[in-house]
């Protein structure tokens, strides 16, 4: 443990996180399988726990590459569109790209902020804002100040994480990930039950009982 410890410290403090950190948001922003959230509660965490990372520099990388991340999903979807290649076509991810789609007519502002929050959720709706020709002058300040409310989230709870395990770098970083975890799934899961419930709503129909449809009478017409 001693061991695990002390390289997870040399790692907090090495200047090659600043890069790690910037490049996997970056990445991260098209392409989920880079657990950027996952590289910023650590650091965060063994930095509170331990010392030797600059935070303030950490989360303004992190917010930056998310940003930039997000804009290569909407130049990614304003170029391909969400139907050219094989996968898009699945009937989940085009029932995503749909939904997304539907909602970024209503409410694009509170979705692309949202859905940074969300590993997967982000790239598809980020992509379809590039798709469906949402403005990008609109979606540039928003997919800023997501970066940083997405980044001061992260390394708040790695921060939170840091704190209750002073001194237990390896423990702190991996309470951190797993209540960043946690966290995500109750979010995904919130809008998912949000998102069916508005769907519900948007095809429901007002059902006119047979019997009340019929010819009116020529006394209800001359009264």
């Amino acid at each position: 443990m001693d061991i695990i410890n002390e390289l997870i410290l040399q790692a907090a403090a090495s200047p090659w996180l600043y890069l790690v950190m910037f490049a996997t948001a970056v990445i991260d922003g098209f392409f989920p399988p880079i657990p950027s959230e996952t590289v910023l509660v650590a650091a965060a965490a063994v930095a509170a726990s331990t010392g030797g990372t600059n935070l303030w520099l950490l989360c303004a990388l992190a917010a930056i590459g998310a940003m930039i991340g997000d804009n290569i999903a909407y130049a990614i979807g304003r170029s391909v569109g969400t139907t050219r290649f094989a996968w898009m076509r699945r009937p989940r991810v085009a029932a995503a790209f749909a939904r997304a789609q539907s909602t970024l007519t209503r409410s694009g502002a509170p979705l692309i902020l949202g859905a940074r929050y969300i590993p997967v959720g982000r790239v598809v709706v980020n992509m379809s804002a590039g798709a469906l020709g949402y403005p990008w002058r609109r979606f540039l300040p928003l997919s800023a100040l997501a970066g940083i409310t997405w980044a001061l989230y992260s390394a708040g709870i790695g921060i939170l994480a840091g704190h209750w395990l002073e001194d237990q770098p390896l423990l702190s970083a991996v309470l951190g990930v797993a209540f960043a975890l946690v966290i995500g799934l109750i979010i995904d899961r919130v809008t998912a039950f949000r998102r069916r419930r508005r769907a519900l709503a948007d095809d429901a129909v007002i059902v006119v009982p047979a019997d009340a449809v019929r010819e009116a009478s020529p006394a209800e017409v001359a009264g």
